[in-house]
């Protein structure tokens, strides 16, 4: 299982010889400059709800590659009428056996809007079951009690949480959220892309090291395998 960074919270993996993107938001990020959306491959386009910085190239990605959209019901709905496109919708507390792994929808804290204004539904995160492993795709969320739910069916190798603030957790609830995860490996998103939310890359590694966790900050278009 590869993940790769493409800045902001937009992700690639690749399990089991497919190709996902997460949240896609690379062409308007300066940051992610080095990035070209046209060269992407995609299999599938998983999202965690409907706000510019998650979905801005959703569009230009999915003509290209016919990729299908999984989300919850108002967002592959939304792109099924407004586009045309194929999706496959879910909801929180539901799993599916896609052709790459399982999905479960586990509940987000944010809103979700489109930025034409249509609702976006209620956001969510992802556990992803594959190739014997389990990652935690948090998505755009504060902090929340039901992220003590996971350990009780996955035991996780990997979680992606936001770690910027102002619109999400910030590094302290981080750390918190990865211990209500039971997870020793962590990697950050949502974060440095503006100066609302940048990060002292330092004293989050140390925060995170003085409580035995491995805080994963990666270059855009690094990528980690696991």
């Amino acid at each position: 299982m590869k993940i790769s960074y493409y800045g902001h919270s937009s992700l690639g993996l690749e399990i089991n010889g497919k190709h996902i993107l997460v949240d896609p938001f690379i062409s308007q990020n300066p940051k992610a400059a080095n990035i070209a959306i046209d060269s992407l491959k995609a299999d599938y386009v998983l999202l965690t709800h409907a706000h510019y910085d998650h979905i801005m190239d959703v569009e230009a990605i999915v003509e290209r590659t016919k990729a299908k959209i999984i989300s919850n019901h108002e967002i592959v709905t939304y792109y099924a009428n407004n586009k045309q496109f194929e999706g496959h919708a879910m909801n929180q507390g539901g799993s599916w056996n896609f052709d790459f792994g399982r999905v479960k929808v586990v509940n987000a804290i944010h809103s979700s809007s489109f930025p034409d204004g249509t609702y976006g539904g209620n956001p969510v995160g992802f556990v992803i079951s594959a190739e014997g492993k389990n990652i935690y795709i948090a998505g755009d969320t504060a902090l929340t009690m039901d992220m003590k739910l996971i350990p009780l069916f996955f035991k996780l190798e990997l979680a992606i949480l936001p770690i910027g603030g102002n619109f999400t957790m910030d590094i302290e609830e981080a750390i918190v959220a990865a211990q209500f995860v039971e997870c020793d490996t962590i990697m950050g998103m949502h974060y440095d892309t503006a100066p609302y939310i940048e990060i002292n890359h330092q004293e989050a590694h140390d925060k995170f090291k003085a409580i035995n966790k491995n805080l994963l900050l990666l270059n855009i278009g690094e990528s980690y395998e696991l």
